[in-house]
């Protein structure tokens, strides 16, 4: 009834047909107003409303006008003027085509739940009796069933929830036992508008609870039907029934475990009831259900992983879990959504080195290089083969599979596209392996790559053939016929990433056979290469190429002479100077130093022109080890040509070496309250006999060293 105090107001809406059914919807919005004593509204109130009409009747038969006109003269929300409209939505719904099933399937949403057994009703359920469906929950088991059976097939009635929002206030759930209960707070779940309610009354917990308990039971069932062993003929009738019924039972428990997961993967999109679940141990509980074989529920359960995988400590707990062994058997599967959803939470697991290493050990290697000819699953498993190949450890692993000669089809086959990112940078880290170098460059493998990058001056392809050249022995001899080409790529023209990758590969040829003075003269590289070497003329990674690749012909004796006579050797000081605090600079400059005292002609000129020598005296005791080391044995070789380089090196040596004493006898010398260790006269130059022994003892020892120094050479 309506109160003489209320006033009620509808405005019709726009009209619709149904997205899948033959069906008109209505929209309206009811306006109610609480009126004062003296007639004035005093609250007033707006809900928006549609209304259904559903049109059983309508086949391709059915007269359309009659039929609209019949629909407005029944629907009092419909004005007449609008007839023209309906009768245009019931033409569009009577030749609207019916989808097929394929159509249908991908129509459902990926979390849509089907309705199970046991769903079946003799009579119809009425929203208007909610109030007595929710009290037959709290009677026997046959009322409860019904009950909650009753509450389901309104719910699944979009139209109902609201009413049923209103009353689940009212009322808590108090048993999760039933799956169709559990199923019927799945529903209220799909809409964020539940999950309030429903955590709450602590429904996520308890579905964990009983997600736990099954798990259990599942266990127990197991080792039951171990117990009854097949092999024993007193037993074999047993073994049969009772395995009868764990499949019975086991098709229950998984329908109840799919639903029970389904209600926490709507629930954990609040992060912190995701996080809740993560402190009772969800993962566990999941990694332990990837044992199963139902398909569907397989699905959820990955689903669920994959959700919770972007966290480090749910990753961790996978890695505890043995979680990659268990998704390898799922690879390959003919479920298309389980083998995609698999495939994606491998990924997010490929981050981590540990795991990727997993991946190797248990055989996906092959499983997924098997999978790349697949334009579906191509991508997604290049991203994962691409981490893997990170490892050095497992770039060989490659080699014995069909993979390397996949990737060179796929690159060869992109014609004048550029190439995936994906794709190259993959190739790139293969290459970077002197096994699978060799499976590249099979046939015409490399002379494909290099006429490719030469054409459309790709800097990621010109990586990948610059990796394949830093390999020893006969790969390096098949780049003799392309030095001519890389070097005609060293220009200011060019783009500067080309060019640097050109000059790293020429950098790596480090072949007795390769004649570097002609090359020089005839691409007139050595002015290109004296202008780059001035700080801040090009990016810092160009500049180091460029030494790198001073240092390399700086191996052949014309070319070091050509180099000296240049002015490249003081330009490499200036270099060194401006680049101190980098120890990549400063290694491959003293490099091309010990490279040049090999030969007399620039020997001569580094210790007699430059102050090349003092900046290695200084360099000589750098933190970086292998700035040190070639440091060492630069200044070696320059103090047996040169003796009076030979005595300050030897001295800074010796001064390095007993630092600690000299600096002790120093302080001694200024603190007058102490005896003289040299005597009563403190400008006497007597050494203190404890001293004479040390400095004897020192004496000796670099002798000695020298000694074995000379006899190893």
């Amino acid at each position: 009834f309506i109160c003489r105090n209320q006033k009620w107001k509808v405005k019709p809406g726009n009209i619709d047909v149904h997205p899948t059914e033959k069906a008109i919807v209505v929209h309206y919005e009811v306006e109610a107003s609480i009126l004062g004593e003296k007639g004035a509204a005093v609250h007033e109130e707006r809900k928006e409303c549609q209304k259904i009409i559903r049109l059983k009747s309508l086949n391709a038969s059915t007269d359309v006008s009659s039929l609209a006109r019949k629909v407005v003269e029944e629907c009092k929300l419909i004005h007449p003027s609008k007839l023209a409209e309906v009768e245009h939505l019931l033409f569009y719904l009577q030749n609207r085509k019916k989808p097929t099933e394929k159509e249908e399937k991908k129509l459902l949403k990926p979390r849509e739940l089907t309705p199970f057994e046991g769903m079946e009703l003799d009579e119809e359920a009425n929203i208007n009796k909610i109030d007595e469906y929710v009290e037959l929950l709290y009677e026997n088991i046959p009322e409860k069933i019904r009950g909650s059976t009753l509450i389901l097939h309104l719910a699944r009635n979009p139209d109902n929830l609201e009413e049923l929002l209103q009353n689940g206030r009212k009322s808590a759930s108090q048993e999760l036992l039933k799956t169709k209960y559990i199923f019927l707070m799945c529903l209220f779940c799909s809409f964020s508008q539940f999950h309030s309610l429903i955590t709450h009354y602590k429904i996520g917990a308890l579905s964990m609870n009983i997600i736990e308990h099954e798990l259990k039971r599942y266990d127990l069932w197991q080792d039951e039907l171990e117990k009854k062993n097949p092999d024993n003929l007193t037993l074999r009738k047993d073994h049969e029934k009772a395995y009868k019924k764990y499949q019975s039972l086991l098709v229950k428990q998984e329908q109840l475990l799919r639903v029970s997961l389904y209600l926490l993967l709507n629930l954990a999109e609040d992060t912190r009831t995701e996080l809740k679940m993560r402190n009772k141990n969800i993962v566990h509980l999941l990694v332990k259900t990837l044992d199963r074989d139902n398909e569907e529920l397989l699905v959820l359960v990955v689903s669920f992983l994959k959700k919770l995988s972007i966290f480090l400590e749910n990753k961790n707990d996978m890695a505890e879990m043995d979680t990659v062994e268990k998704l390898a058997r799922l690879i390959p599967c003919e479920h298309e959504d389980l083998m995609n959803v698999t495939l994606r939470l491998l990924l997010n697991l490929s981050f981590d080195t540990g795991l990727r290493c997993k991946m190797v050990q248990v055989g996906l290697l092959p499983k997924l290089t098997a999978l790349l000819g697949s334009e579906g699953y191509k991508q997604i498993v290049m991203c994962i083969l691409y981490h893997i190949s990170i490892d050095d450890r497992s770039k060989a692993m490659f080699a014995y599979t069909d993979c390397i000669p996949q990737l060179m089809k796929m690159l060869f086959e992109h014609g004048e596209e550029r190439i995936d990112s994906e794709l190259i940078s993959f190739c790139i880290n293969l290459a970077a392996n002197k096994r699978n170098a060799h499976i590249i460059c099979e046939g015409n493998g490399l002379k494909m790559l290099m006429k490719r990058a030469l054409k459309f001056k790709d800097p990621l392809l010109m990586k990948m053939i610059r990796n394949i050249s830093q390999h020893d022995g006969p790969l390096k001899q098949l780049f003799l016929d392309y030095v001519g080409d890389l070097a005609a790529q060293i220009g200011p023209e060019e783009d500067e990433e080309f060019v640097i990758e050109c000059l790293g590969t020429l950098a790596n040829l480090t072949i007795a056979d390769l004649d570097w003075e002609l090359l020089l003269r005839e691409y007139n590289l050595v002015p290109y290469l004296k202008d780059h070497l001035k700080p801040a003329s090009a990016e810092d990674d160009l500049i180091l190429e460029v030494v790198i690749m001073i240092g390399t012909v700086s191996m052949d004796d014309s070319c070091a002479v050509m180099l000296a006579k240049s002015g490249i050797i003081p330009a490499l000081i200036d270099l060194l100077n401006a680049q101190q605090e980098d120890d990549e600079f400063v290694c491959q400059i003293v490099y091309v130093f010990y490279q040049m005292v090999f030969h007399q002609a620039t020997r001569d000129v580094i210790i007699k022109d430059t102050q090349a020598p003092a900046y290695l005296i200084d360099l000589m005791h750098d933190k970086n080890t292998e700035i040190r080391k070639v440091c060492d044995n630069t200044l070696d070789i320059i103090a047996e040509y040169d003796e009076e380089w030979g005595r300050k090196i030897q001295s800074e040596k010796f001064r390095w070496h007993n630092s600690q004493w000299l600096e002790m006898v120093e302080s001694r010398q200024m603190d007058e309250g102490e005896p003289y260790l040299y005597g009563d006269d403190p400008e006497g130059l007597d050494v203190h006999p404890i001293f004479k022994y040390k400095i004897l003892c020192e004496a000796f020892t670099w002798l000695l060293s020298r000694v074995l120094l000379t006899f190893s050479f």
